[in-house]
């Protein structure tokens, strides 16, 4: 992962230079902003890896960042992960419903923080665990092509973000079979993301919105999880 380049909005300076040095320290390239106007600016002209953005910022506040990059095509794909204080299951709720792939509390160790880091990149990469490459996957009207991270619905790209496009690749894989939200956490996700009851269904819920008209391909399973159409029973 050496040279992979993560782009840090964060207002204050001695937690700046914390994760700065210590990403720097694992073979990142670092580049750091400290308002939210310019972390977007930022992102937008370095195309980063990941991008690891505080909640609280002056200006544009973090989940507005987070908005406006998941709004955005040539940043809709970036990981992002979100760095702060608040640590109420609300908070990260709203985080995960603007699009942020995982979430951080301070105060952080610097082993969680560069854990975090690499298995968010690995599964937005897609390589979490050396298996073989991940299939393309056609399901009535979704395309799925992981290797060119796109998704197509009728015929029309639909941007996804790397947790949302890892989640529905997982699922549709699997027609008919029902996963648990624990399930679909360590398999579609991955054992470092923020584990919360509300997690899978904040990201359900997204892709719903996304897959529109077609919205009932992801079936619910009352009191089990989720399951992805069998289009045999469709």
């Amino acid at each position: 992962m050496s040279g992979e380049k993560i782009v840090v909005i964060e207002d204050e300076p001695d937690i700046l230079e914390v994760l700065s040095f210590n990403l720097r320290r694992e073979g990142f390239d670092v580049v750091s902003a400290s308002s939210g106007g310019v972390g977007l600016e930022t992102v937008t002209r370095e195309s980063p890896d990941l991008v690891l953005l505080d909640l609280l910022l002056p200006g544009v506040d973090g989940l507005d960042v987070c908005r406006r990059l998941r709004s955005q095509p040539e940043t809709a794909r970036i990981p992002v992960i979100m760095v702060t204080a608040k640590s109420e299951e609300s908070d990260v709720v709203l985080g995960l419903g603007v699009g942020a792939d995982d979430y951080i509390q301070k105060p952080f160790s610097p082993r969680e923080l560069v854990a975090r880091v690499k298995a968010v990149l690995r599964r937005a990469h897609g390589n979490d665990n050396g298996a073989d490459p991940p299939q393309r996957v056609v399901r009535g009207p979704l395309v799925i092509e992981p290797a060119r991270h796109r998704v197509q619905i009728d015929g029309e790209r639909t941007e996804l973000t790397p947790t949302e496009f890892r989640l529905l690749h997982f699922m549709a894989m699997h027609p008919g079979r029902v996963f648990t939200r624990d399930q679909l956490i360590n398999q579609a996700i991955g054992e470092q993301a923020v584990v919360i009851d509300r997690n899978i269904d904040v990201h359900i819920r997204s892709l719903r919105k996304k897959l529109g008209c077609h919205r009932a391909l992801i079936e619910t399973v009352r009191g089990v999880g989720y399951a992805f159409q069998d289009e045999e029973t469709a």
